[in-house]
C-alpha cells in the first residue's frame, strides 16, 4: 500500500481532491473528520474545549465551531491551546484508521491533513501531495462559499504555513488556481501515475 499525505491551506480545494480520490478507490484517513469525532457530545476534549474557550457551547451541549474557531484563530496563543487540546486526540485516533486501512486490502492509503507538515507528519506518508492555489483566491472561496468575513478568512490563513514552505514539502502538486474540471484532470492524471 503507497500512503499519500494530501494537504492544501483552507480554501485551496483540498476536499474536493480528496473526494475524487476516493472515488477512485482510496481509502481516506481524514484529519478534519477525525477532529469533528473527538469533541462529539461526551468526548473528553469537548470538556476541556469548553472550559479553555468560553461560549463555545451550544444549547444542546454541541461544540459551537463558528465561535470556537472565531476564539481559537484569534491568536497565536489561542491556536496553541486549541491544538493542545485536540492535535494528541486526533493523532491517537488517526493511528486507528491507518490500521484499518492498512488491513481493509486497499493499494493507496491518503491521509487527508491539512497541518501535515506543521505537525510533522510528513514522515507518516510515502509522498506529499499539496494542492495549492494563491491566498487572495483562497479568501475569495472562502468569503463566496463558506461564508467566512474577510478578516476571518485571512486570519486563518495566517494561522497555517505559509504556501512557499508547504510547496517545498511537496513530491506532487494541484495546481487549483482554475476551473474544477482544470483540477479533476490534474487528480486523475495523478492517480494514473500511481
Amino acid at each position: 500500500m503507497i500512503t499519500i499525505g494530501l494537504t492544501g491551506g483552507i480554501g485551496s480545494g483540498k476536499s474536493t481532491v480528496s473526494s475524487r480520490l476516493a472515488e477512485l478507490g482510496a481509502f481516506i484517513v481524514d484529519a478534519d473528520l477525525v477532529a469533528r469525532e473527538i469533541v462529539e457530545p461526551g468526548q473528553p476534549a469537548l470538556a476541556e474545549l469548553a472550559e479553555a474557550f468560553d461560549g463555545v457551547l451550544n444549547p444542546d451541549g454541541t461544540l459551537n465551531r463558528a465561535e470556537l474557531a472565531r476564539q481559537a484563530f484569534a491568536t497565536p496563543e489561542a491556536t496553541k491551546k486549541l491544538n493542545a487540546i485536540t492535535h494528541p486526540r486526533i493523532r491517537a485516533r488517526t493511528e486507528e484508521l491507518f490500521k484499518q486501512g492498512r488491513e481493509s486490502g486497499a493499494e493507496v492509503l491518503v491521509y487527508d491533513m491539512p497541518l501535515l507538515i506543521e505537525n510533522g507528519e510528513v514522515n507518516k506518508v510515502d509522498h506529499v501531495l499539496v494542492v495549492d492555489a494563491p491566498d487572495e483566491l483562497r479568501i475569495e472561496r472562502l468569503v463566496q462559499h463558506r461564508g467566512l468575513d474577510e478578516d476571518d478568512a485571512r486570519r486563518r490563513i495566517a494561522a497555517q504555513i505559509d504556501r512557499e514552505t508547504r510547496l517545498s514539502a511537496a513530491d506532487t502538486v494541484l495546481d487549483n488556481s482554475g476551473s474544477l474540471e482544470d483540477l479533476l484532470t490534474q487528480v486523475d492524471g495523478f492517480w494514473d501515475g500511481l
